[in-house]
């Protein structure tokens, strides 16, 4: 797969053909806990937050990102699952990019992230921080993972 590398993909919103697609690309993570597990329910409910990466060489989604907005000033970027043959290709940065293109355009000032790729996402600017500092309401999500309340992901903020 790595000869793709040399031809360019393309992000777009996800579609309502494209929840079960995504629903593959995270299953794999949620079952190693390295992220929520995401019902077709959930994800039908949360599409417009998604964004998916298709390679123009195939008819298949290599990677998705969601930007969930919070409140008011805050989102949140979550369920980033790269096809692990696609690692290394800079997919995850362009989906991260388009989800803090979409944080500016509709005027949110900070995004955060729940994460244990602290190197991956300081590249962006963003910044450890106490997961105290996040509203509550956040917290709902944390009920459905397998490490609640132990829970070892790193709080991180960017203020754009």
């Amino acid at each position: 797969m790595r000869e793709l590398s040399e031809r360019k993909g393309i992000i777009r919103k996800a579609s309502v053909a494209d929840v079960r697609e995504i629903q593959d690309l995270i299953e794999p993570y949620a079952e190693k806990g390295e992220m929520l597990p995401r019902s077709l329910s959930e994800l039908y409910d949360n599409l417009r937050d998604f964004h998916v990466y298709v390679h123009e060489k195939i008819d298949q989604i290599i990677g998705a990102c969601a930007m969930h907005v919070c409140w008011g000033d805050l989102a949140e970027i979550r369920s980033l699952a790269i096809r692990e043959e696609f690692w290394g290709m800079g997919i995850a940065t362009k989906m991260v990019n388009a989800c803090l293109s979409e944080s500016e355009a509709l005027g949110i000032c900070r995004v955060f992230v729940l994460t244990y790729q602290i190197n991956f996402f300081g590249r962006f600017g963003f910044e450890v921080t106490d997961k105290s500092v996040l509203p509550h309401k956040i917290w709902a999500d944390c009920l459905k993972c397998v490490r609640f309340p132990d829970c070892n992901e790193t709080a991180m903020i960017l203020s754009l």
